[in-house]
């Protein structure tokens, strides 16, 4: 699950993005989440400049430097953690260059949403691994078989 997503601050800008839902207050008390960012994990720091993947598949800052070893190498960690702990299904933040499972940031830097995968996300999809963003709790849910 993308940690920013249970609060702690990894975002390109210090932030986090957590989530108050119950039913993942529930699945962290069983210990069925693993929380990691690829961003982190691949050797970013936090804060870092935003970053947007490009279409030939480069991760680029806005000032044009290029973080896409740093995004490869946090994927490869991400799915090296799923298959240690035999994880199927992922919880992954929305937009995302490295987790976004429906749509990405155009690379442009001027805010538009592209259909498409961020760098995580795709890696972790190409070894079975079903995607989840914050937006589709309900799908995840089901897909764990999970009535509360």
């Amino acid at each position: 699950m993308s940690a920013c997503l249970l609060g702690d601050p990894v975002r390109y800008d210090g932030a986090s993005k957590g989530l108050n839902d119950p039913r993942l207050a529930q699945w962290c008390a069983l210990g069925w989440v693993l929380p990691l960012c690829p961003e982190v994990s691949g050797g970013l720091p936090t804060p870092r400049p935003a970053a947007e993947q490009q279409s030939d598949g480069r991760v680029l800052t806005q000032q044009g430097e290029n973080v896409s070893q740093a995004f490869y190498l946090g994927a490869e960690v991400a799915l090296a953690q799923a298959q240690r702990h035999g994880i199927r299904l992922a919880l992954l933040k929305a937009n995302s260059p490295s987790c976004g499972n429906r749509q990405v940031y155009d690379g442009r830097f001027q805010g538009r949403l592209i259909s498409g995968e961020g760098v995580t996300a795709s890696r972790l999809r190409q070894h079975g691994v079903q995607v989840f963003n914050e937006n589709e709790l309900a799908a995840l849910a089901e897909a764990l078989g999970w009535e509360a």
